[in-house]
């Protein structure tokens, strides 16, 4: 189906094509009744795969093909990834969105633009110190970003002073066009990033640098969602790609949003596991967009769950979901050469529990693959749970305390430098949420203590305001924002066909 067709189809009046297969599109959803949301998360990922970009459109094909209109709302893969180790990011086999190739590259140009807006920031701050520091800025704390996977950018010296990049997705352009609702919202966002202080430790904004104008126009067509098709016709909003290991992991709550008005079922998903991920997509999106979903589907696999250290891995997320919603599925991303004495080990321990296992197989059998979980979500009841996991007025310790719960670590450390931030912060910005940055390999903050470990400790080694996005970054353990290349990474593998 051309795309042009498929607008038609669901009656979008306001859209700007890209060729055959790809559109930016706008829909009002302000008046609209909305649809259900289906938030897809996961156990802790492993080298092999998950599969839950699969499992998503899996599921919007088998829930189109029972009758039920189902619309994705997915992420944009990054280029770094793409080209790195983990590979791109529009599912795999027969459930699949096209044009892959496209799609997993340039797209329609968001990342490029939200890399351009970034490094605006920085040389307007570059060369307002250069032509006489009106502002009096002291202290830098913008970082630059690109979206490639480089780690000489990690640690870099500008102007003899030593600074780094961020790639793309963790950027806080990208937290900001993913959270911003309307063009109001993006222009104050973009005003109020903080980009340093003076000596006496006055804040500093991106309104102040007379910017905010400029960044509008670059950010204009990225701040559009984009609508592409899985492989049998069916609608998927593609929009923003914040990495839920070092940022929030979901799409923007503008194409979920628009996706919940025109369908009865929204699929969507949240990057690596339901501690990361997951969580994230309830404290942070959630709160911001008013949304909650209707059901969680927790995506596993047999390889995952042995990597895991057998059901004590699942336990943990399955105890973690389970405080959200009154509806939470299993999926079993099946493999050909899965032993069915296992999966049926692991229907019985999930059977004890209350929880409905759905068996998946929609990388080899395409939208009949989902079949089984795509009846459990056409018959899901009302969900009868809404949990916080803390007020917003809570101090940030306390925040931080109820955050150590979530993970079942005994303590959270931190030094007195940090626990001086921490203070500041606390008395600057009360109110944000907290958007923990830590291995997605493991509960905890290393990522070599697999299953479900209990009562460890965890390290803040880092605290930082994106007060333009409107949370709190918590960095914790040796994470990287930065990511570099495998010595087996998939450009060796790409071969160009024309």
């Amino acid at each position: 189906m051309k795309i042009l067709d498929l607008i038609n189809k669901l009656n979008i009046k306001d859209y700007e094509l890209y060729g055959n297969d790809m559109a930016k599109i706008n829909i009002d959803y302000s008046n609209k009744k909305m649809g259900k949301l289906v938030l897809v998360t996961s156990i802790n990922p492993t080298p092999f795969g998950e599969g839950k970009t699969t499992t998503s459109i899996g599921l919007i094909d088998s829930l189109n093909k029972i009758g039920v209109n189902a619309v994705g709302s997915l992420r944009e893969p990054s280029m770094g990834p793409v080209f790195g180790r983990k590979g791109g990011a529009i599912g795999g086999g027969k459930a699949k969105i096209v044009p892959e190739k496209k799609i997993n590259l340039n797209f329609t140009g968001d990342f490029h633009a939200i890399t351009y807006a970034n490094n605006l920031i920085s040389a307007v701050i570059d060369n307002s110190i250069f032509q006489g520091n009106e502002l009096g800025i002291d202290r830098v704390t913008f970082n630059r970003c690109l979206d490639v996977n480089d780690r000489s950018l990690r640690r870099i010296s500008i102007n003899g002073k030593e600074t780094s990049f961020v790639i793309t997705p963790a950027s806080e352009l990208m937290s900001i066009v993913g959270l911003s609702e309307t063009i109001t919202d993006l222009r104050n966002n973009l005003g109020n990033i903080l980009v340093g202080y003076t000596k006496d430790d006055k804040e500093i904004y991106v309104k102040d640098l007379k910017l905010v104008d400029a960044l509008l126009y670059v950010l204009e067509d990225s701040f559009k969602p984009n609508l592409v098709e899985t492989l049998y016709g069916n609608p998927v909003i593609v929009h923003t790609g914040p990495f839920a290991n070092i940022s929030y992991g979901c799409s923007s709550i503008r194409s979920i949003k628009m996706a919940m008005a025109i369908s009865d079922v929204t699929i969507t998903e949240a990057g690596f596991g339901s501690d990361t991920g997951g969580m994230k997509f309830f404290d942070l999106l959630c709160r911001k967009g008013n949304l909650y979903p209707d059901a969680v589907v927790l995506n596993a696999t047999i390889r995952s769950i042995k990597y895991n250290g057998g059901f004590d891995n699942l336990e943990y997320h399955i105890n973690n979901m389970s405080k959200f919603t009154s509806n939470l599925i299993v999926s079993l991303n099946k493999f050909d050469d899965d032993n069915e004495e296992e999966i049926e080990e692991l229907r019985t321990y999930l059977k004890e529990k209350g929880i409905e296992l759905c068996i998946s197989t929609m990388y080899t059998d395409g939208e009949d693959g989902c079949i089984e979980l795509a009846n459990a979500i056409k018959n899901i009841p009302n969900n009868t749970k809404k949990f916080e996991i803390y007020n917003l007025n809570d101090s940030l310790e306390e925040k931080i305390n109820k955050i150590k719960d979530m993970f079942y670590a005994k303590e959270i450390v931190y030094s007195d430098e940090v626990k001086s931030k921490i203070n500041l912060i606390d008395k600057l910005h009360p109110g944000y949420p907290i958007c923990v940055c830590k291995t997605p390999m493991s509960i905890t903050d290393n990522e070599k203590v697999l299953g479900f470990p209990k009562d460890f400790t965890m390290t803040i080694t880092d605290i930082k305001v994106y007060n333009g996005a409107g949370y709190i970054v918590l960095y914790m353990g040796n994470v990287l924002t930065m990511p570099g290349l495998a010595k087996e990474s998939n450009y060796l593998k790409e071969v160009y066909n024309g």
